[in-house]
């Protein structure tokens, strides 16, 4: 393949052209993302029907990811964090008059977004840390004058609120001592709380929302089954009756109407997403957005009246096309894709793969190979963070961009990945630097097995426990992987629980469940710590830190590096002094990339676009 169709890095990882459109709970407005002049993430605003597009913040670095519509017709309300620290705040924006008012004004403090409801439009309720670092009590913001209300009480131990129709807190999730989690509810806000149901730290639940009448609490646990089941809970006879499941996988979505709360349907993400439909009101809707275009679709937004929907669509190997739908005449209109120019570059499938590990269980992954050839390539072996989440399919520029510059590139859910219920879940228990490593070596074994990858240029990849991961194989399976690139790993499980955030304390125990207990087993945490290993390490290191993470601290990167540089081993370690826990500055992803493209074409073989200057990244070589 000639050079000339190398993917340039500024367009994989370069800020999208406009992207996360929301319709206005009223269906006058249309609110997206775009950059400004600056190339600074924006929300932008458009009258329906009009082309009228305006930019209506002016935040000056970070840029604005994550927004949302009020119900009063006036504002919306956008997150930002200082410089990756993570301590959000709920800005709201007037979308008359641009005037911006930070409605979590506290030092320090991070705000979590809980309900809005259409019969409080002038109304949040949020979560803040502010009486105490570890617990987020729940406060009602009001929208017009910013006051802060202070509303319910956290005793400690809640991780999560839910309101009724009636905008009270009346259910909870509590974290409990043996590492699960007990689902509490109230009759009243003056009422004493109850506990519906208890789950063991095997076991994983929650509570949905309430049904409008407030007589169901819908929930999602896997109690009495393998996998998370959408549930109806009745809170007067506190029977529980199925609405929908999956033998294997857990519930990963549910879709309810905007103003009667009716469930509509459920989401089970398989190899892809698929929909369970439970309302036939919707049963033809859902029949013709299949029809609109190949990818996975989802609701983005909903008008109150609900005859407009903002629908997403998404592909492996193209942009996000973003579609309003209109019920009554049952047509799509496309409004426009994240990235057009996606569509006019040499981009590659995204296949879905599984294989057996080592003591039989069934792995599921995903493998994106270059276009040119697909038989004894370099390989990357990029693994995802959590690690309590999962990889799935679609367009993945990291996948993109290694798949253009030669590589095989294998994603793998391995154990104690989520999605794929809790015998698989709880296969990871205890299992960091063991089964769950096993998995990805097993995975490395099947590329080699199938004549995809060449067993001496195969490269760990990954961020957060996707770094530990790659710390883990430089480690523990020297032989196995020719380098690696670690972004925000933790090197020592020790210092990890020693550093995290205050607000994770009523988790720590479940931390302690899944991977092991600080306090009573240190020698068993040492054990699965990379940063005790590296007089093993043969192959060369590139680590990338954000200097504000408030997960995996500086010094995990800082302390795994200046080992190594004693010991005489290769490492090049990048730090960016303005992010946290990955790079959210288009700059800063770019310099990283390049650095990292460089590294592995150097010790794989693969190709390179050129290591230009890029001005304001603040990343510095350490």
């Amino acid at each position: 393949m000639p050079s000339q169709n190398l993917i340039p890095r500024e367009i994989l990882f370069g800020n999208p052209e406009r992207t996360r459109p929301q319709l206005s709970p009223d269906g006058k407005y249309l609110a997206y993302i775009a950059p400004d002049e600056k190339n600074v993430l924006q929300v932008w605003l458009r009258t329906v029907g009009q082309e009228d597009d305006s930019q209506i913040t002016k935040d000056q670095k970070r840029g604005i990811r994550m927004y949302f519509w009020t119900y009063d017709g006036t504002h919306l309300i956008y997150m930002q964090d200082a410089d990756g620290d993570e301590n959000f705040h709920c800005y709201s924006v007037d979308i008359h008059t641009n005037l911006v008012r930070d409605l979590t004004p506290f030092q320090g403090v991070k705000a979590q977004p809980i309900e809005l409801d259409p019969n409080f439009p002038d109304e949040l309720l949020v979560g803040l840390n502010l009486a105490d670092p570890q617990k987020f009590d729940v406060y009602r913001v009001n929208l017009n004058t910013g006051a802060v209300e202070f509303d319910t009480e956290n005793p400690g131990n809640i991780v999560s609120w839910t309101a009724n129709a009636q905008f009270q807190i009346l259910s909870a999730l509590a974290a409990t001592p043996d590492g699960g989690t007990d689902l509490i509810y109230r009759e009243g806000v003056d009422r004493p709380w109850e506990t519906l149901r208890h789950w063991t730290a095997e076991d994983e639940g929650y509570a949905a929302e309430f049904s409008l009448d407030g007589k169901t609490l819908y929930i999602v646990g896997s109690h009495d089954a393998n996998a998370q089941r959408l549930i109806a809970l009745d809170l007067a006879t506190k029977q529980e009756t199925v609405i929908a499941e999956d033998p294997q996988y857990d519930v990963g979505g549910i879709v309810s109407h905007p103003t009667t709360r009716k469930l509509q349907a459920v989401a089970f993400y398989k190899d892809k997403l698929e929909w369970q439909i439970l309302d036939d009101d919707i049963q033809s809707d859902f029949e013709m957005l299949r029809q609109v275009r190949p990818g996975e679709y989802g609701i983005s937004s909903r008008t109150l009246a609900d005859d407009r929907w903002l629908v997403s669509y998404t592909t492996d190997d193209g942009p996000v096309y973003y579609y309003v739908y209109d019920r009554a005449t049952k047509q799509a209109t496309l409004l426009f894709s994240n990235k057009p120019i996606l569509e006019t570059l040499p981009l590659t499938s995204m296949q879905p793969v599984s294989y057996e590990a080592r003591d039989g269980l069934t792995i599921h992954g995903y493998l994106t190979l270059p276009k040119e050839a697909q038989q004894n390539l370099p390989a990357v072996l990029l693994v995802h963070g959590g690690p309590w989440a999962r990889d799935t399919w679609g367009y993945d520029p990291e996948a993109q961009w290694l798949a253009n510059r030669g590589y095989a590139v294998l994603q793998v859910n391995f154990r104690g990945s989520t999605g794929y219920g809790k015998a698989f879940l709880n296969a990871g228990n205890r299992e960091w630097a063991g089964k769950m490593h096993d998995d990805l070596l097993d995975g490395v074994k099947w590329l080699v097995d199938q004549g995809i990858a060449d067993p001496q240029k195969v490269a760990i990849m990954g961020g957060s426990y996707g770094g530990y991961a790659t710390l883990v194989g430089l480690t523990f399976t020297p032989d196995v992987f020719a380098a690696g690139v670690d972004i925000v790993g933790p090197s020592s499980l020790i210092t990890l629980m020693q550093s995290i955030p205050p607000y994770w304390e009523p988790l720590k125990a479940q931390f302690y469940h899944r991977v092991g207990n600080m306090d009573s087993e240190p020698d068993f945490l040492k054990s699965r710590s990379p940063l005790f290993f590296i007089d093993r390490i043969q192959k060369p290191l590139l680590i990338g830190q954000g200097a504000n993470d408030p997960r995996v601290k500086q010094a995990e990167s800082d302390q795994i590096a200046e080992a190594m540089r004693s010991a005489g081993k290769p490492v090049e370690y990048v730090l960016y002094p303005d992010e946290g826990h990955g790079f959210a500055r288009p700059e800063n992803r770019l310099h990283f990339f390049a650095v990292a493209e460089e590294f592995l074409a150097k010790y794989l073989g693969g190709r390179c676009e050129p290591l230009n200057d890029i001005p304001g990244t603040t990343g510095i070589l350490k």
